[in-house]
């Protein structure tokens, strides 16, 4: 397994993946970089899992929108979003980052945080957007 930088190409990928899991699909002006900040899971050239980094103005980055492709149904997918989280987090502390923030709602996804030593705040929130005209 290796991990590398989104490119363009790969948003019709990813936009793919949010409709099978019957996701919305993230328009990518609302994606840091037009969709192009983040990184993907990649085995043997399929890809896996994948997610965007928004880089804020303090020491904390945001990891959103990870996603996992629907089709991957071998052994080591767990591995894979373990492999990708912890990427993550040693590429971000490499760039001088100190926390990562998240915001999910899948329990399996929520449930590796734990595992990781992220603490998850029990008390549900919400994404609140607006779209401005």
């Amino acid at each position: 397994m290796e991990i590398r930088k989104l490119t363009e190409s790969d948003y019709k990928t990813l936009e793919s993946w949010w409709k099978a899991w019957k996701w919305p699909v993230i328009p990518k002006d609302f994606l840091p970089d037009n969709g192009t900040s983040g990184f993907i899971v990649e085995k043997e050239g399929t890809m896996i899992v994948a997610g965007f980094v928004y880089i804020t103005n303090s020491k904390a980055v945001l990891l959103e929108w990870i996603i996992s492709n629907p089709e991957y149904r071998e052994d080591d997918r767990d591995m894979a979003i373990t492999y990708f989280i912890s990427a993550i987090e040693r590429i971000i502390k490499d760039w001088g980052y100190k926390y990562i923030f998240s915001i999910g709602r899948t329990k399996a996804l929520i449930e590796k945080h734990k595992q990781m030593g992220y603490h998850v705040d029990e008390k549900p929130s919400y994404e609140i957007v607006k779209t401005l005209n």
